[in-house]
């Protein structure tokens, strides 16, 4: 349940941008049963808003973008309408860049700024919108088909975007259906404290947050991490936009 409807703007692609305001969380496992890589839990206070998608990049904003479509699932009419697969770090960075050089010179909702992705520390903030729970949703994965898309539910496939109840946030798809590309270099040492900014050391292994449409329900959580290489393409990984406020 939505306590207030947040403000929000539009693409011309059709996406929808959620506003995320400041506050502080814990990342990391809550709940007692997550990974090592998910431990040791610490405060993370988000300093600035900043706007996300409310779902992720489709099909079809990424062709508008770049003049072609990576996807591997490409079968159907509303093809379109599935999150953009098989897209590397680099791609994403690139698709980001020509979203600023091109598409990019209108205020929204009055003001200016940049696309970007999100950090791992943005990423998890919005997943667990305001929860100490598995999922925003609860601890029950039971309850985890009326949210996302996993191996479980999937037919082996993306789907639609937008098809499953969005968090608390109105954010759709934070569940499954694809893994999404963070600014974050992957570190294993957790106990280097999280913040708004990215974490980055020079490496060439990145975040990826949400688990997929192949993955089983526990990569789904909201604190649950994963890793690929800057140049690894994968049919279960795909892209989030951000966009933050200048």
């Amino acid at each position: 349940m939505f306590l207030l409807s947040r403000p929000k703007f539009e693409d011309e692609f059709g996406g929808t941008y959620v506003l995320i305001e400041p506050g502080k969380f814990t990342m990391g496992d809550v709940v007692g049963d997550g990974l090592a890589r998910e431990l040791p839990n610490h405060e993370v206070e988000i300093q600035s808003p900043f706007f996300i998608g409310q779902r992720p990049v489709t099909q079809m904003h990424w062709e508008g973008i770049m003049g072609h479509n990576p996807s591997k699932f490409q079968d159907g009419w509303s093809s379109g309408l599935r999150p953009v697969d098989s897209v590397s770090f680099h791609d994403c960075i690139d698709f980001i860049s020509k979203l600023n050089k091109f598409h990019n010179s209108e205020p929204r909702l009055s003001l200016q700024g940049i696309w970007r992705l999100p950090s791992e520390a943005e990423w998890e903030y919005c997943a667990k919108s305001s929860t100490e729970t598995k999922w925003s949703f609860g601890n029950f994965d039971g309850d985890l088909d009326d949210y996302g898309w996993h191996a479980g539910n999937s037919g082996a496939s993306t789907r639609e975007v937008g098809l499953k109840k969005a968090n608390n946030w109105e954010l759709n798809d934070m569940y499954g259906l694809i893994s999404e590309w963070c600014q974050d270099n992957y570190r294993k040492d957790y106990t280097i404290k999280s913040k708004q900014n990215p974490y980055l050391d020079g490496t060439d292994t990145y975040c990826i947050r949400g688990g997929s449409w192949f993955t089983e329900s526990d990569s789904t959580r909201s604190s649950a991490r994963g890793q690929a290489k800057v140049n690894k393409v994968s049919d279960g990984i795909g892209i989030r936009l951000v966009w933050e406020p200048l």
